[in-house]
């Protein structure tokens, strides 16, 4: 089936969007290792935040800041805070790659989510993949390994407020502007994160770690924007599948920045979450285009 030119450039910006999100995530494990993590995730957040304001501000006037959830965006704004602080304390301690494919595990654990607590009819393929990406994440992290301590917990610290946060952008993006989401997101990880800056605050030893400053918070500015972009253009089962480039591109960063390449278990585990979460986009694409052509009528004459 041939795709029309916006779903092209749909899919396009998406991949180019999680490429941007794995060099965030690659400049990250780097930076890491000579900021404090408040301080990075201070900047970070408030790069984005003044960047997208003077873009959007001049464009759209006061009227992008109006929302009728408030409330809502602040608490989704401190789900993504407390999502970036368990990546950041992650990608501390473990490879890009390894990391990025536990995260991808979130999909997943949005349909046990439906399943158990909204009481959600989920078929039997689903819940083989809900299992196969959980497995996948055991063979990653490996309890009881040798290579096993606390801070392979980390990213399921991740997963959790990161499904909170999934969950809640797909009730506001109902009625809520895409635009003033990303705007009440940025501001608010920035005020939440300013609170900590001044016991965190220390001069940096080179200034090339400011230009890796500057390079993480321009890597999240536009992969964002550029995720808002293709969500305008292409529906979001139809770019679900394309998500899952991004282990790719981390497995890559992973491998240029820090030599790193996963061992055969873990790059088992990380091929595993990676079909299973790609498959499960595909039937919620299948689904969706179903549902749209069973809920179109006919012409009236």
């Amino acid at each position: 089936m041939r795709q029309s030119p916006s779903v092209l450039a749909g899919i396009a910006l998406v991949i180019a969007a999680v490429a941007c999100f794995a060099v965030l995530d690659t400049t990250t494990k780097f930076v890491s290792a000579g900021v404090p993590i408040l301080m990075a995730l201070w900047f970070r957040y408030f790069f984005q935040a003044a960047a997208t304001t003077a873009v959007v501000l001049p464009l759209r006037g006061l009227s992008v800041l109006r929302t009728a959830h408030p409330k809502f965006q602040c608490l989704r704004g401190l789900l993504l805070l407390l999502s970036s602080l368990f990546a950041f304390l992650s990608l501390k301690y473990m490879p890009v790659a390894e990391f990025t494919a536990i995260g991808a595990i979130v999909p997943l654990v949005i349909t046990l989510l439906a399943a158990t607590a909204l009481g959600e009819k989920v078929s039997a393929l689903r819940w083989s993949l809900v299992v196969g990406g959980f497995v996948g994440t055991l063979v990653i992290i490996r309890p009881g390994g040798e290579n096993f301590d606390w801070t392979m917990l980390l990213p399921l610290c991740l997963v959790v407020t990161n499904t909170g946060f999934q969950v809640l952008t797909s009730k506001l993006a109902r009625t809520e502007d895409p635009i003033t989401m990303h705007l009440y997101t940025g501001w608010v990880g920035t005020l939440l994160a300013s609170a900590a800056l001044p016991f965190v605050w220390t001069s940096l030893p080179s200034w090339s770690l400011w230009g890796w400053l500057v390079l993480m918070g321009a890597a999240a500015t536009v992969g964002h924007f550029m995720l808002i972009l293709a969500y305008m253009r292409t529906p979001a089962a139809t770019l679900t599948p394309y998500l899952y480039a991004q282990i790719a591109f981390a497995m890559l960063g992973g491998w240029v920045a820090f030599a790193h390449v996963p061992d055969r278990w873990s790059m088992a585990g990380v091929l595993l979450i990676a079909v299973c979460g790609a498959v499960g986009a595909w039937l919620t694409a299948r689904e969706s285009r179903a549902l749209s052509q069973f809920n179109v009528r006919p012409a009236e004459s």
